[in-house]
């Protein structure tokens, strides 16, 4: 029994092996290259990663700092996804010229939108720099004095590493903290929005389908980097012409079918693949549930405005797409943890850890290490929970709450560093502030303050009596009628004069009170304590990081994803979520119409998409007669992989990444390639929608396509 359970277990890690994983472009040589040619993939690692000569990495860019996007012409076009965008489509829309509901496409490049603050950032090389890093750490006595020792090495090493004066050097950490390494990067500060399908297409389905198969949504939008005349990067100016790259994505028009090799190129923003049962048992039972229920809150206060008020719609649209994204994650990833058993496979891992430690002898180095953590997680439970309460009511989910916790850290930085530094930051506070109040509703926020209060006072632990015992009525109202931080004109009232005007007008205000009290008890009472604990538990997670590396040498361990460019491949494939149900993988447009409401602002069809439709009007794009939408793989993406480009087996593009299923969203902390799957919009339903419902041809003769399975099979 027990030799079952040890091969199932390596049978698991096998499959996980092949169709899971988050690895550097610059180390595929070797056993990446060969699995990924096994999965049916014609290229070579190095035309994935080349620093010489061109190479795919040369097409993929960090967008904005949190999605992903790629170079699809040589005039520097590109393409993400439609919720990437969002933001700046919204800025740029107003009642009278709606591009969320409408759509936009700039006919010439004199027409295309410019965006202050968007940036673009390019990849040049990457580079191990652990040893200089590492470098007198080791024989420091305590954690916080090698973790202040690896900050000096890493300011260091990325002052003197060789760039361009226009490039810059930066290092980040791997495995946990046994890896460092240094990306050579090139950011580009002039990118203009070219085009936007209608929400209609780009969210059709909206918050009902996010995270959902099958798919229908046409998840996309277009941007274009501009450059100087040198092509450098350059701040916005007219005179900026389009950025020339070193490669650009080709476009095949050839579909995919199941078993077709697909590789994910981007930027995944973080998952947490080796924590030990006892950290994943506390997301599932305790800070998951908490999270979920605050941000339930939220949303069906802004969903009652929404739904009433055109011009709220648009002020909250990209908010509430916001807030609704994660609260929808995390209940799937509950679930899906629970379903795929993980927390006792973890538990299973755990035992053979141990075997393997005392056959090893290293019982001193390691032995202890997983009664540590039960330590450790048992003592951080409570401060964890109230951090996220905090954040989730304080920072992220009540408006009002979360511009007084701004100004609040005005205060903490006159402080510390006295009145320049207070007059530079409220300056730069009040400029973008600005913003902020151009998207604000006191109405809407005082409901939703009304009730993530009570769930705080109520639920949150390590508060003091006096705000436990909060009368939540009678504060709402004297917050929201007595506070100037309602109005972007009362907070810059409030920020006149010095920083001793400031600061007296500042605590007479009923609102700041309130944000002070909540926040001098976070700092005084939950953040000391937990950032303690959880110095302690970032060490032993790197010890049992760097001894589960040398315990299992045959195993295949990718680091977590932390923003850094990395690779995933996989296959198309379907998959079965329960008993008796199996999905395809593939969607087509007449979904589209099997889920058409009227008037639905999730399900709503544009009338023209409904026309081309009716008439099978698809040019080239169909495939035997049908179009298809979307469709799903076994890549292993996360957050951050959004927008990032599917890629087939010779180096072109089939699809944009967007979305995973519901039941697999748990591959943050555990993969299992049974139900794990990333939803990707077919390139060719893009195309169609350029071209045949926007009358925007101009973008697709910018583009090269091809036929890569038609040419194979005439070559044969």
């Amino acid at each position: 029994m027990k030799f079952l359970k040890l091969l199932l277990l390596f049978v698991a890690f096998q499959m996980q092996a092949q169709q899971g994983g988050m690895w550097i472009p610059s180390m595929l040589k070797g056993m990446n290259e060969s699995e990924m040619k096994s999965l049916g993939m014609k290229m070579s690692a190095q035309d994935i990663y080349d620093v010489n000569q061109s190479s795919l990495k040369d097409a993929i860019i960090h967008f904005n700092g949190g999605c992903t996007s790629e170079i699809i012409s040589p005039k520097g076009l590109l393409l993400t996804n439609h919720h990437c965008g969002y933001g700046e489509i919204q800025k740029h829309s107003s009642v009278e010229n709606d591009y969320l509901q409408d759509g936009f496409w700039a006919k010439d490049l004199a027409s295309e939108l410019p965006n202050p603050g968007m940036v673009a950032t390019l990849i040049v090389s990457i580079h191990d720099v652990t040893t200089a890093v590492l470098e007198g750490v080791m024989q420091l006595p305590s954690e916080a004095e090698k973790q202040k020792r690896i900050q000096e090495n890493i300011a260091r090493v990325q002052a003197t590493f060789p760039k361009e004066k226009w490039q810059d050097n930066r290092i980040r950490v791997f495995y946990e903290g046994n890896q460092y390494i240094l990306f050579v990067t090139e950011t580009f500060k002039d990118v203009r929005l070219v085009g936007a399908p209608p929400s209609s297409i780009g969210k059709f389905g909206s918050d009902t389908d996010n995270w959902v198969w099958p798919r229908h949504t046409g998840d996309f939008a277009m941007f274009r980097i501009y450059a100087g005349k040198d092509n450098k990067p350059a701040e916005y100016s007219k005179d900026n012409v389009p950025y020339t790259p070193k490669h650009f994505l080709p476009i095949s028009l050839d579909g995919v079918a199941e078993g077709d090799f697909t590789m994910v190129f981007g930027f995944p923003g973080r998952t947490q693949e080796y924590l030990p049962a006892v950290a994943v048992e506390q997301i599932v039972n305790s800070l998951n549930p908490a999270k979920i229920t605050i941000r339930d809150a939220a949303l069906k206060v802004q969903d009652g405005f929404m739904r009433k008020d055109q011009a709220i719609k648009i002020q909250y649209a990209s908010k509430y797409a916001s807030v609704a994204n994660y609260w929808k994650k995390w209940i799937g990833e509950s679930q899906g943890l629970k379903k795929s058993n993980a927390v006792q496979i973890k538990k299973d891992f755990e035992k053979e850890f141990q075997n393997r430690v005392a056959k090893s002898g290293k019982s001193a180095e390691y032995g202890s290490l997983l009664a540590n953590f039960e330590k450790n997680y048992q003592e951080i439970d409570q401060y964890a929970l109230a951090r996220d309460y905090f954040v989730e009511t304080v920072l992220r989910n009540t408006e009002l709450l979360s511009v007084g916790f701004r100004l609040y850290q005005l205060e903490q930085v006159f402080k510390a560093r006295g009145e320049q530094a207070f007059t530079d930051r409220k300056n730069n506070t009040i400029t973008s502030l600005e913003g902020f109040y151009k998207d604000f509703n006191a109405k809407v926020d005082e409901k939703v303050f009304e009730q993530l209060m009570a769930l705080y006072t109520k639920n949150s632990p390590l508060l003091p009596t006096d705000i436990k015992a909060l009368d939540i009525k009678k504060t709402t109202a004297l917050v929201y009628g007595k506070s100037k931080l309602t109005s972007y004109k009362g907070t810059q009232e409030l920020l006149k004069g010095d920083a001793k005007t400031v600061f007296k007008n500042l605590n007479k205000d009923a609102g700041y009170q309130l944000v002070k009290k909540l926040a001098d008890n976070f700092y005084n009472t939950i953040s000391p304590k937990y950032d303690e604990i959880n110095l302690e538990i970032a060490a032993l997670q790197r010890t049992y990081m760097k001894a589960q590396l040398e315990l299992f040498p045959d195993g295949r361990y990718f680091p977590d994803a932390n923003s850094t460019l990395r690779v995933t491949y996989g296959q198309v494939k379907g998959y079965s979520p329960s008993d008796a149900v199996y999905y395809e993988p593939v969607t087509h447009l007449e979904g589209v119409l099997e889920k058409y409401v009227p008037g639905d602002y999730e399900f709503d069809v544009p009338a023209k998409l409904i026309e081309l439709i009716n008439k099978k009007d698809y040019g080239q794009y169909a495939e035997n007669g049908k179009m298809p939408v979307c469709f799903i793989a076994t890549n292993h993406t996360t957050g951050g992989n959004s927008g990032s480009p599917a890629i087939d087996a010779n180096g072109n593009l089939i699809g944009l990444n967007f979305d995973r299923v519901w039941e697999g969203t748990m591959s943050d902390i555990y993969y299992d390639p049974a139900i794990c799957r990333n939803i990707m919009v077919d390139i060719r339903y893009v195309l169609f929608i350029v071209d045949k419902f926007a009358n925007a041809k101009h973008l697709i003769d910018e583009m090269k396509l091809v036929h890569p399975k038609k040419q194979a099979s005439t070559s044969k």
